[in-house]
């Protein structure tokens, strides 16, 4: 009786334990053996090799040491970079503003001229800089020249900055940035310099004249003057300051351009009977364009000389370039109205250059009041500039000398005017910019040094563009035929035309018909 009895127990916890497993296996169906047998021989020997591979990756996962990631510094590092590089396309960029800019200002007949040089010259530029003149402007050597660094070459621990940089380019140990984006922001300056030759030399000299200076500028000229000022030469020793290039960029190109147009002589009509004869652009619209261009390009060119990503600096460098560039305009525009009549647009873009170039050595040290001011007399400076050199028969299409030559001489000297001085802004500190100027009350100790500057730079510059010029006259000759200047220099110089079939000038000599035109040789200028 107790054996039947343990036996019927036994069945019924069985079924018990039956029942629990079907309910159990139909919660987990992954663990229904019924389902496993249904799987085919292969999937069957997949499962054990899946257990043992997912077993093993959270083995590894648990034994894995986390990684730590990138530090502040190298974030900092690789911000800086980022900035730096955005800045440097910004002002490659620029390189467009100018082609349309001297485009428009100029004749239909010689627009593929314009825009072929300024196409080239940054590709000749970027290989002359790169070869020697990033070498002599940054690389260590003496007080006049670096004579170190070419191509790119020698010891160098970029971005380690201060004392513990060791390289061969020590006056831009302060930039926390690897090398390659020291060159390339520097670059898109030197092929800046350059471009502003272009302009003023435009509708008469010879190509390949064109890319030689070029070359010589971008690779000596250039380079040499940059060396005193920002590759911690004797003119900065001495104590002068050139943020962003007033006159290490704009008055050297301004220079150089001023003597080109000098040896070439004016555009055949240009001047008659001691008449000025206007020979206007054939596109203001598209001047006007790169004008706009320009004034985007100058926010790298300017906020991009801190290389860093400087929040506050970057901020109040833009704010500075915008009011001035915003006020250039206005000065010009008033200044052309009362002085020629009416507001001219030709003038009107020039006047928002002027503001800017005005503003570029002293973005960072001056305050945003003044940096009004200091565009506003920039557009005024530029009107009159651009009348007086038509007085003295210096032919400039653009107005490259007045825009960028006048301007950034009055630019580099308004740092010895309105510069606030260390202790006012967390970027200037003592030995990072110039002592406070004349209307910040520091006298003009800091004013005498900025044209100390001026003088020099510009000596040097009309000395090494003036040999180059003349060299190349006496051998290539650095005009085109009268003949050619007539038809055009996009016939004579490329065999093609910008407009083919559009209306062309009503005369050969690109000018109205009345003029003279037709007996008038550039050998008589």
């Amino acid at each position: 009786m107790y054996k039947q009895k343990s036996k019927i127990k036994s069945r019924r916890l069985s079924a018990r334990n039956y029942a629990r497993s079907i309910q159990s296996n139909s919660k987990f169906p992954g663990f229904n053996l019924a389902v496993i047998k249904g799987l085919s021989p292969s999937w069957q020997a997949c499962l054990p090799l899946a257990c043992l591979i997912v077993l093993g990756w959270g083995y590894v996962a648990v034994a894995q040491t986390p990684d730590a990631g990138p530090t502040t510094a190298e974030l900092q590092v690789a911000l800086d970079t980022l900035w730096v590089a955005i800045a440097a396309f910004l002002v490659f960029f620029m390189n467009a503003g100018f082609g349309m800019l001297e485009t428009g200002f100029c004749r239909q007949k010689n627009a593929v001229n314009v825009l072929s040089k300024n196409l080239i010259v940054f590709a000749l530029a970027s290989i002359a800089f790169w070869a020697i003149g990033f070498g002599i402007m940054f690389g260590d050597g003496n007080d006049f020249l670096g004579t170190s660094g070419f191509f790119l070459g020698g010891a160098d621990n970029s971005p380690v900055t201060g004392d513990a940089y060791q390289g061969v380019f020590s006056s831009l140990n302060w930039a926390g940035v690897p090398l390659a984006a020291k060159f390339l922001f520097q670059l898109a300056f030197a092929g800046t310099a350059a471009t502003i030759v272009s302009g003023a030399v435009a509708e008469r000299i010879k190509f390949v004249d064109f890319l030689i200076f070029s070359l010589l500028l971008v690779g000596i000229a250039y380079p040499i003057t940059g060396h005193w000022i920002w590759g911690g030469g004797w003119l900065s020793e001495y104590g002068f300051w050139d943020f962003a290039g007033s006159t290490v960029v704009h008055s050297v190109g301004g220079w150089a351009a001023l003597m080109g147009a000098a040896f070439l002589g004016p555009r055949i009509g240009k001047y008659q009977d001691r008449q000025v004869v206007a020979l206007p652009g054939h596109n203001m619209s598209i001047a006007t364009l790169g004008c706009l261009i320009l004034w985007l390009g100058w926010f790298g060119f300017n906020p991009g000389s801190t290389m860093a990503a400087d929040a506050n600096a970057i901020a109040h460098i833009a704010v500075t370039t915008n009011m001035a560039a915003a006020a250039g305009a206005i000065g010009a525009t008033g200044t052309a109205w009362i002085y020629l009549g009416k507001p001219d647009l030709s003038m009107i873009i020039n006047g928002v250059l002027a503001g800017l170039v005005a503003i570029t050595a002293p973005c960072a040290f001056v305050s945003i009041p003044s940096s009004l001011l200091i565009g506003f007399i920039g557009g005024v400076i530029v009107v009159f500039s651009v009348t007086l050199f038509d007085k003295i028969r210096i032919d400039d299409p653009v107005g490259a000398t007045s825009v960028h030559l006048v301007c950034g001489i009055w630019g580099t000297l308004a740092v010895g005017l309105w510069s606030v001085g260390p202790g006012v802004y967390t970027w200037y500190g003592e030995g990072a910019g110039p002592t406070a100027g004349l209307f910040a009350g520091g006298g003009l100790g800091q004013l005498f040094i900025q044209l100390v500057g001026v003088l020099a730079v510009g000596g040097m510059t009309v000395l090494l563009s003036s040999i180059f010029w003349l060299i190349l006259k006496a051998t290539l000759g650095i005009r085109v035929t009268r003949e050619e200047e007539l038809e055009g220099l996009d016939i004579g110089e490329h065999g093609m035309e910008a407009y083919n079939g559009f209306l062309k000038e009503t005369s050969p000599g690109g000018f109205p018909e009345g003029h003279g035109s037709a007996g008038i040789s550039p050998d008589k200028y």
